[in-house]
């Protein structure tokens, strides 16, 4: 579905202050999806002091909700499957100097629905 959406939002605190921001980027091996961000960037420091996020992406009329606990990886076997299809993004940071973490979600719950009917519902 993320794919589907192309663009979906993370939301984090920061403080009490809700935030959301655009990802595009995720990374499925498996049931399990990967993300990435910059060590560099606010979302970072703030999945650090609060690791309860929260994924929302639309396409169409259905959206996908997803909850979880972030988890950093790693492994580094995952950390090179990542990298190895966003070669383009890890060149970037490599330029700037930049370090990129990637994660997962755990402990999460994740809904499939439409506007007005629940589609499909698991535990992550």
């Amino acid at each position: 579905f993320l794919t589907k959406a192309g663009v979906f939002c993370f939301l984090t605190t920061d403080g009490d202050q809700p935030r959301g921001r655009p990802f595009g980027f995720h990374y499925l091996d498996g049931e399990q999806i990967f993300f990435c961000c910059g060590t560099h960037k606010d979302v970072y420091t703030q999945m650090k002091a609060n690791p309860r996020v929260e994924v929302l992406a639309v396409a169409g009329d259905e959206f996908l909700r997803c909850d979880g606990t972030v988890r950093v990886v790693e492994d580094e076997t995952t950390l090179q499957k990542v990298k190895a299809v966003m070669p383009k993004l890890v060149e970037m940071y490599e330029q700037n100097g930049w370090e990129m973490v990637i994660f997962d979600l755990e402990d999460g719950h994740a809904e499939l629905r439409k506007m007005m009917t629940l589609v499909e519902e698991f535990d992550l």
